[in-house]
């Protein structure tokens, strides 16, 4: 056959192409977005593949370039706006062949690809349907000559988190967060009529959704493919929910059933065998809700926002960094670090964990899902019930371990407390609750009939497993104000340990108590903070409790504003550490001037503006506003929204709740280490004061005290935050995406790490 005439010509410019393949998830056109602005940025040209693979195979129209403005809107959109199939072309080779000879006659050397199957054989077969294209005269050889290799990143969009070797996958808690609404929105009517309720969730090889929806509804069993129950299980279920219901008093039911569950023989358990055997052995009125596709739509939450858009940014970089001999990567995600990992590692991890469950090999499976798929399946297992007469611990191991919140409410704190206290129970110390903070401690501790400081019961803290703020009360009080008294109050009742819980004044706090433990040796016991506060400003970590409940309200807010104002993208982000002044602001009207005067038709659209209450004491919210509507001399609106306290969020989002119980366990295990150590021994370890946080890819411990402690080299103690924010990086990816004039110059792309 002989080649085309059209001769192809290498481009001018590198060009991109992106698709998204096999189930859709929420987040992926925020993937999409980034990827195609972040190409234009780095001048290149981006191409969509529609449809997937399919759109790979059949190229012409299903092949298109993307415009930056072609993009405006999506983060906030769910599914996948350039389509998903699952290709039977592609499977073969046939359909590769084509696939490869369309992308060549495109231009496209590299591909971003969302959806992980088929991406490592197409790279590795590329340079021989190259050669087989040349063969049978469908390309020459001038033609595929500036297309030897192939590079292709992956992103794994997948609402299952079902990919080893990273935390979160796009999708995964937008999709929780439908599960969870759907279970909270049962708790009434569970709890009205003492019902009991089974829900399926989706997850044929991965039980991810079903455990973290476990945790976040405090569900009383769990059922996951790659952790079956022990044979006689049914007893065991009936047996935890019957002394769930009436020795500890509880009225409602909640069992979750991922709907790949299965027996030890590999036989399935479904949602309707469960309902069964709790209707037949205990008398219990049950109902099941199969959720089905509801969890994979409406708009992504704003982790899946902000995964998919940093994402999207570092697989441009990925495949411009790409050398011809280096391995595809896959995107991830550890703690709070984008990655880079190899692809085929990635897939060959997680397709050894679905063989290892086919196989019957239950712990590795478990083992090899990640290390904090099972730590979250342990804390689950200690704190749904408190009867584990095999975790008590020898009586002088046990301890009374005082729990106070402090600072303002923030989503997450009452999932730690119990947490906490579950934990407690199950391993024999004495949980006591300190209400109303250190002003509670000192003011209120010797009230009768009810004082301030009492012992926590399961049930109690069980029903704060969807409770935003603070049940036991918090407030901005430091102990400083009357240290003697707190100190008595510590020896009154027998504190073994302090935990606290909280935002900068809980930082603070520990500080006044560690600095005092000379003059009042009560305070010689472990101090742990676990940071709660929706400004996310503790020093030692960068993440905090709360902080994601709040941005989903605020994304909730702006999607409203959006919808009234028409608005499709933040196009500026004022904060105080930058400050603003009267140039960032007159190139941001110029850019929005500029903006209105290009948009027509469907892109003619709305802009927001957010701006941080503390960014300048002079450009008030409202100055801004007014000094853009003058500058827009009638061509365009502008207005003023505060939330406000609206920010702190009702019922705390999936992500506070499973990290709350995460950290408030492993802030009780490292109190436990201390226990049997003299107050002196305890003083002198720099740790027993100490805050719990996440570092990049790692959460540990900081130690508070000493030269190189986080109150002398990490706290800016006048600004109330610490000296070195992580997140200030992310601010050239705002400006960038956002087409905005002025990025920061001290640019540092250090957001990944290479494993």
């Amino acid at each position: 056959m002989e080649a085309p005439k059209i001769p192809v010509e290498p481009p001018k410019k590198r060009r991109i192409g992106v698709l998204t393949s096999g189930g859709d998830a929420p987040g992926m056109n925020g993937a999409v977005r980034a990827v195609v602005r972040m190409a234009i940025h780095s001048e290149c040209e981006a191409y969509a593949v529609f449809e997937g693979y399919e759109g790979l195979v059949n190229g012409g129209n299903m092949i298109r370039q993307l415009h930056w403005e072609d993009v405006r809107g999506w983060l906030s959109r769910g599914g996948t706006l350039i389509g998903s199939a699952r290709s039977m072309a592609f499977r073969e080779r046939a359909g590769r062949l084509r696939a490869a000879k369309n992308m060549v006659l495109r231009g496209i050397d590299a591909l971003v690809v969302c959806s992980l199957t088929g991406a490592d054989v197409f790279r590795a077969e590329w340079p021989g349907l190259l050669s087989d294209l040349v063969a049978a005269g469908e390309l020459s050889k001038e033609q595929v000559e500036p297309y030897k290799v192939l590079n292709i990143v992956g992103l794994v969009g997948s609402i299952d988190n079902d990919m080893s070797g990273t935390d979160a996958t796009i999708g995964c808690y937008s999709s929780l967060t439908r599960i969870c609404d759907a279970v909270d929105d049962v708790f009434d009517t569970a709890f009205s009529h003492q019902r009991g309720f089974v829900i399926e969730v989706m997850g044929r090889h991965c039980g991810w959704l079903a455990l973290m929806s476990a945790i976040s509804t405090g569900a009383d069993w769990l059922f996951i493919p790659e952790m079956p129950p022990k044979d006689g299980w049914e007893d065991d279920m009936c047996a935890t929910i019957t002394k769930n219901r009436k020795e500890q008093g509880k009225r409602r039911t909640i069992v979750i059933v991922a709907e790949g569950a299965q027996d030890r023989q590999l036989n399935k358990i479904s949602s309707s065998t469960v309902k069964d055997i709790l209707t037949q052995r205990l008398g219990l009125d049950t109902r099941t809700t199969v959720l089905g596709h509801t969890q994979r739509g409406g708009a992504a939450c704003a982790y899946d926002r902000w995964l998919s858009t940093l994402q999207g940014v570092e697989a441009v970089r990925a495949v411009l960094e790409m050398k011809p001999d280096s391995p595809s990567p896959v995107i991830t995600i550890r703690e709070n670090k984008i990655l880079r990992t190899p692809l085929m590692d990635a897939v060959k991890l997680t397709q050894d964990v679905t063989a290892k469950i086919k196989a019957k090999e239950f712990a590795a499976a478990m083992a090899e899902r990640d290390a904090e798929f099972k730590e979250y399946y342990d804390a689950y297992r200690n704190t749904a019930t408190p009867n584990h007469p095999k975790m008590k611990l020898a009586e002088d191991k046990k301890m009374r371990i005082a729990i106070i919140h402090v600072g303002a409410p923030a989503g997450g704190m009452n999932q730690a407390t119990r947490a906490a206290v579950g934990y407690c129970l199950t391993r024999g110390h004495t949980p006591l609750a300190i209400h109303n903070g250190f002003p509670g401690l000192c003011r209120h501790h010797a009230d009768t009939p009810v004082s301030s400081v009492r012992e926590v019961r399961w049930l109690e803290s069980d029903s704060w497993v969807n409770e935003g703020g603070s049940d036991i009360g918090t407030n901005r009080s430091l102990p400083g104000e009357d240290l003697e008294e707190t100190a008595k109050c510590f020896e009154k009742y027998k504190f073994d340990a302090l935990f606290v819980i909280g935002g900068f004044e809980a930082f603070t706090a520990v500080s006044q108590l560690r600095q005092a433990r000379e003059k009042f040796p009560a305070f010689k016991i472990p101090l742990v903070v676990l940071p709660a506060t929706i400004s996310n400003n503790v020093p030692g970590t960068e993440y905090s409790l709360g902080s994601d409940t709040c941005l989903n309200t605020l994304i909730d807010f702006c999607d409203a504003i959006r919808q009234s104002a028409s608005s499709s993208r933040r196009l500026a982000v004022y904060i105080p550490e930058e400050g603003i002044n009267i140039k960032m602001l007159s190139q941001d009207i110029d850019l929005l001037r500029d903006n209105f005067i290009k948009d027509k038709g469907a892109n003619r659209a709305g802009k927001i503006i957010l701006r941080n209450e503390t960014a300048s004491s002079t450009y008030t919210t409202q100055v801004i506003a007014d000094m853009i509507k003058e500058e827009a001399q009638g061509r365009f609106e502008s207005r003023a929204a505060v939330p406000g306290h609206f920010q702190q969020g009702g019922k705390p989002s999936p992500m506070d709740r499973v990290r709350a119980l995460r950290m408030a366990i492993k802030c009780m295990q490292h109190i436990e280490s201390y226990a049997g150590k003299g107050r002196d021994d305890i003083a002198n370890d720099p740790l027993s004061a100490a805050v719990i946080g996440v570092k990049g890819s790692q959460v540990l411990f900081s130690p508070m005290g000493g030269e190189t402690g986080l109150e002398a080299t990490e706290t800016d103690w006048a600004r109330r935050r610490p000296k070195s924010e992580f997140w200030l990086e992310l601010q050239n990816v705002v400006n960038i995406l956002s087409g905005r004039a002025y990025p920061r110059t001290d640019e540092t792309w250090t957001c990944y790490e290479s494993t």
